[in-house]
């Protein structure tokens, strides 16, 4: 038992003095070809040379993983990026409401692959001719409040069914609403999929804002 309790002291000695003294294998670089550790991959045992390429080689697999994780966000990001400033170009051209709505339409449609959206305004427009226009329709009090509840735009299923003026078509299975704000909510934009992976909750929603941020500035210049 003696042997046992002073083998452990010794070993905690040995373990101690080598992290104080790290050149000490500089002055004994024999005992490293003939030292072996655990083979990590298997049974037996490896040289502490051979252990250390096995984990240099594993440290390495992870950094190229981790970058070709990066890589392949950064091209996603910058496709984007690309689709918004099209967005943005197709909004500052647009000369009247009906033409921000299509430009938003056929963009998230032909850019995003999202088939299902609409805007909702419960604003008033500058012209009342295009009071008549769908975006005017009439938006449900609860749905209102919900809206501008909102801290960050909803991605995941689609909201519970006392929503009844944000709910698109039978066939959407997920979404993503953002608040559209002059100061303060005076809309919404719902974007659907009958993809239910295409928006779930723990997706970034930085560019679903920036959708909203601007259509709320062009719808700005029409609306009281």
């Amino acid at each position: 038992m003696e042997n046992k309790a002073n083998n452990i002291v010794n070993e905690a000695e040995v373990a101690e003095y080598l992290e104080k003294n790290p050149q000490f294998f500089s002055g004994h670089t024999g005992l490293l070809a003939t030292m072996h550790l655990p083979n990590p991959h298997g049974s037996g045992t490896v040289s502490l040379a051979e252990r250390q390429q096995a984990a240099q080689r594993e440290k390495i697999y992870q950094i190229e993983r981790k970058y070709s994780e990066l890589l392949q966000f950064g091209i996603e990001n910058d496709e984007k990026s690309n689709k918004v400033h099209n967005l943005t170009l197709s909004l500052l051209n647009a000369s009247n409401l009906a033409e921000i709505a299509d430009a938003l339409k056929n963009s998230l449609r032909n850019d995003f692959s999202i088939s299902s959206s609409k805007i909702m305004l419960w604003a008033e427009p500058k012209n009342s001719e295009d009071a008549s226009h769908p975006i005017f329709d009439e938006v449900d009090d609860i749905s209102k409040s919900w809206t501008e509840a909102l801290l960050e735009p909803y991605c995941g299923k689609l909201p519970n069914e006392n929503l009844a003026s944000i709910k698109t078509n039978d066939d959407a299975k997920s979404c993503a609403i953002t608040a559209l704000e002059i100061g303060t909510p005076i809309g919404l934009i719902v974007m659907a999929s009958d993809d239910e992976k295409r928006f779930y909750p723990e997706m970034g929603t930085v560019f679903v804002k920036r959708i909203g941020e601007l259509v709320s500035a062009a719808l700005s210049q029409h609306l009281v």
